[in-house]
């Protein structure tokens, strides 16, 4: 397994990170032996959130650290807000709702820290001194060890960038969605901070999946580009390999999130970093698959 730095933390991470959201409480038990299993097989950093399946997937995170917990570096999120009625979510950035559902995340995860705290989201209109006040708060309580934001927003990201001291972001990139190379790569790794990729996998556009249009991308071009992977002539890896070394080969990226159902896809995650990694021609050839994109909205 490969490791890199989180940013200016400190915190040596795989290369690729165990996402817990595909985790369901009907199957407590396997994912509990699929959490050991990725440790086994040397990921150290897991993922989660307090919203995943109403808390229990962070119950079950939590049980499978039990007596593990030094073994891993820990993630989860704050800012979304199941209704009362359990019909959808609200956004709640404010600090009264953060400093509550950290003593929540806690307990539940069974564990007295938490190394990487997530705003689950946001927006240029949000409170961001109180939200940022409050990270700060639990970070001299001890409560956190560091925090983060996931978002896709250039604007978002800037104003995180230059009024707090974020460890990391997390965003969507791969193959198929490059606005982070357009936007915030290059800023992100000027200003020491990690990049955590999801959606590296487009859906599974860029594996095993039919096409259909994606952020974009139209479904026939999507259909191109997974054959093109598919065609061994990316080094002999398989399309799934190739994709996740796609991502993680500029410097800014610190892990890929990988969202994990079955041993299967764990193995598959982990073998690419045994591939070989991507030259400059073939990185010319990638990128000629798909179109690069802009983001349109929030720059």
């Amino acid at each position: 397994m490969e490791y890199r730095i989180l940013g200016h933390s400190g915190l040596n991470v795989s290369a690729i990170s165990f996402g817990c959201m595909s985790l369901k409480a009907a199957s407590e038990r396997e994912g509990i032996a699929l959490i050991h299993r990725a440790m086994d097989l040397g990921i150290n950093f897991i993922d989660t959130a307090d919203i995943y399946e109403h808390g229990l997937n962070e119950q079950i995170v939590g049980k499978a650290l039990s007596g593990h917990r030094d073994r891993v570096i820990l993630a989860t999120k704050v800012g979304n807000q199941w209704r009362a009625d359990g019909s959808g979510l609200d956004w709640n950035p404010r600090k009264a709702h953060i400093m509550a559902s950290v003593e929540e995340s806690l307990k539940r995860l069974g564990t007295d820290r938490i190394d990487l705290y997530q705003l689950h989201g946001g927006t240029i209109e949000d409170p961001m001194d109180e939200t940022i006040d409050a990270f700060e708060i639990l970070k001299k309580q001890g409560k956190i060890l560091h925090y983060g934001i996931s978002s896709i927003r250039p604007n978002v990201i800037r104003t995180w960038v230059e009024r707090s001291s974020i460890t990391s972001v997390m965003m969507q990139y791969s193959l198929a969605d490059r606005r982070p190379e357009e936007a915030m790569l290059d800023l992100l790794l000027e200003k020491g901070i990690g990049v955590l990729v999801r959606g590296s996998l487009a859906q599974g556009l860029l594996v095993n999946k039919a096409g259909k249009e994606y952020l974009g991308q139209e479904a026939a071009a999507m259909d191109r580009a997974r054959e093109a992977l598919s065609d061994g002539a990316h080094a002999g890896r398989r399309p799934a390999q190739t994709a996740l070394r796609y991502v993680l080969h500029h410097p800014a990226v610190s892990s890929v999130v990988v969202g994990v159902r079955s041993e299967e896809q764990l193995e598959e995650a982990i073998s690419a970093m045994n591939s070989a990694a991507i030259g400059k021609m073939e990185m010319e050839d990638l990128k000629d698959l798909l179109p690069a994109r802009r983001y349109e909205q929030h720059r």
